[in-house]
């Protein structure tokens, strides 16, 4: 009655609203800043979660790089082309490497795509290097002492092997006694075989195959034809000479020479011809040889058992 009179009555209610909106608001400020401070954990999680995704991103870069082999800054230590006395000395300096069991990888590459795990592990940041020098042949240690490739004339099957030495087959690089090189040309061919490593002349011919021809017209097509129709002709005057050199030929008489049954024939030569005889030969390659018969397959044997060597 007294508070009515003095009109402290409405005074106590609006204190009484102002305190219901006062608890009101600080229910509404607690939770905010519990809603706050979710939202910060939240953000600190996002942010070490788009931190881990970037480092990952950065390695699965670096990875398709050295996948790639594409790293311009990477550089051989040197390269050199082996043969002859040089190409026995590097080799015997490699088959003398010694080493524990499973300490020298050797490793088998026929080209950028298809480098083993082992290599890739084995060469780390050098190994895109390796890709570049395929076909190859790669030879490394479990201590980095020796890091290599080998690109030699005949390139074996991949394969990546872990011993206590490298494993190279002088197959792949040398000539065997059983070795018959020929060399064919449109016009030209030449026929050898190795004895103790060395290569002797066996026998050759050139034909006589008309030369380029500019004029055009109905006269250019049938100089076409008939270069055509001589290079056919050259092509099975080879084919003769290595039928009665491989195979024996009953009209040679029983002093002629014969390679026999398990000749291991390579035949070099334009890459335009190489087609007609890769159903007959071990291995095929393109050289650029020119002379006479036997200095022009000296010179395509000389090219052809060349390794080159990568120092990686």
């Amino acid at each position: 009655m007294l508070d009515e009179l003095l009109g402290r009555a409405e005074l106590k209610a609006r204190i009484a609203e102002l305190e219901d909106e006062r608890d009101a608001l600080a229910g509404r400020l607690e939770g905010e800043s519990e809603r706050r401070a979710e939202a910060a954990r939240a953000r600190q999680e996002a942010e070490k979660e788009v931190n881990r995704l970037e480092d990952r991103i950065t390695e699965l870069e670096d990875r398709v790089e050295r996948l790639s082999g594409d790293d311009d800054s990477l550089e051989f230590r040197g390269t050199e082309d082996l043969r002859g006395d040089r190409l026995r000395e590097v080799l015997s300096r490699l088959d003398s490497f010694s080493t524990d069991a499973e300490g020298a990888l050797t490793a088998a590459v026929s080209d950028d795509r298809s480098l083993p795990a082992a290599a890739e592990s084995a060469f780390g940041d050098r190994a895109p290097l390796v890709r570049r020098a395929a076909p190859c042949v790669a030879l490394t240690d479990d201590a980095g002492l020796v890091s290599v490739a080998l690109s030699p004339p005949r390139q074996p099957d991949d394969f990546d092997r872990w011993s206590d030495g490298f494993d190279l087959d002088p197959a792949w690089l040398h000539p065997t006694e059983t070795t018959v090189v020929a060399l064919v040309r449109g016009d030209l061919f030449a026929l050898g075989r190795y004895e103790d490593g060395d290569l002797e002349y066996v026998e050759g011919f050139e034909s006589d195959v008309k030369s380029a021809h500019s004029k055009g017209g109905f006269s250019q097509a049938r100089f076409e034809r008939i270069r055509e129709g001589q290079i056919d002709d050259h092509l099975d005057r080879c084919h003769e000479a290595l039928d009665e050199f491989l195979d024996g030929d009953a009209d040679a008489g029983p002093g002629a020479e014969t390679a026999g049954d398990d000749a291991d024939l390579v035949v070099l030569g334009e890459r335009t011809v190489l087609g007609e005889f890769r159903d007959r030969a071990a291995l095929t390659a393109t050289v650029d040889a020119s002379g006479d018969p036997e200095a022009a397959l000296a010179e395509a044997s000389r090219e052809f058992w060349t390794t080159r060597l990568y120092r990686l």
